[in-house]
């Protein structure tokens, strides 16, 4: 690891961590609960291999600290765009999983002076692009339904034990109160955009299909495997599986064409 960082971003404190060198950075947004490690941990020495990565953690995860405001993918995408700037980076690219992946389109969306190329993983802009059951089981959901791997690795890093309960009813609250983009917003990206979507994920693949035909010249992959297995997240990595050596290659190859 190159070095790690707090800036002070739109009244939060955001950490983030740099590995590689290259001239565009890639920049990597972890899912719902989580944190740089348990979503990317198992990649990261990958796409490091291929250039610049910096990892974040965004509002009221890991290490970063909160604010008095719910989440929401519109901000934690003007904080992931400010840290950009805090860092005085004129382009990035920007790779999102899950919740991340939605904040990804968010910025491509807000931000577009910021963007070079997206590639959103496990992404949704529309409630019907969940799997079926996926909202009416978030309503009764409470702490101890959160992943062990992910209560495990949050209190490891925390500077605050108890922002983990915060953490969850916020993120969990955030997906209960989704709603619908407009088309005309995916429209609006212009950036290159690359789609990944996992063959049994909690996204469908109709429905990443349907983002895809949105933006302009947008790339699909679909990819065997469940939500985040194809880049080794801690709840479904698979032992000795080469899946994220493999989508580090197809992102560089999005990445670096023309």
């Amino acid at each position: 690891m190159e070095t790690t960082g707090y800036a002070p971003i739109n009244g939060i404190k955001m950490y983030y961590e740099i590995y590689g060198e290259g001239k565009i950075p890639l920049v990597l947004i972890h899912g719902g609960g989580s944190t740089i490690e348990t979503s990317f941990a198992n990649i990261i020495p990958f796409l490091a291999k291929y250039g610049k990565v910096i990892a974040v953690e965004l509002q009221a995860h890991g290490r970063t600290s909160d604010r008095n405001a719910p989440e929401s993918f519109a901000q934690d995408a003007d904080d992931v765009a400010a840290l950009v700037k805090h860092l005085k980076i004129e382009k990035a690219n920007f790779f999102g999983f899950s919740n991340g992946g939605s904040t990804t389109l968010q910025i491509a969306i807000r931000h577009p002076d910021v963007v070079n190329k997206i590639i959103a993983l496990s992404a949704a802009s529309k409630r019907d692009g969940l799997i079926a059951g996926f909202f009416e089981g978030m309503k009764g959901v409470t702490l101890a339904n959160m992943p062990t791997p992910l209560q495990e690795a949050y209190l490891k890093v925390a500077p605050n034990k108890d922002g983990l309960k915060v953490m969850f009813e916020k993120d969990r609250d955030r997906m209960i109160n989704f709603q619908d983009w407009k088309d005309e917003d995916m429209k609006a990206i212009k950036a290159p955009t690359l789609f990944i979507v996992s063959q049994n994920d909690v996204i469908t693949i109709d429905h990443t299909v349907k983002m895809s035909q949105l933006i302009t010249g947008a790339k699909l992959i679909v990819l065997p495997g469940v939500h985040g297995s194809c880049i080794g997240e801690v709840c479904t990595v698979e032992k000795g599986s080469k899946m994220p050596e493999i989508t580090a290659a197809l992102m560089d190859e999005f990445l670096k064409a023309n």
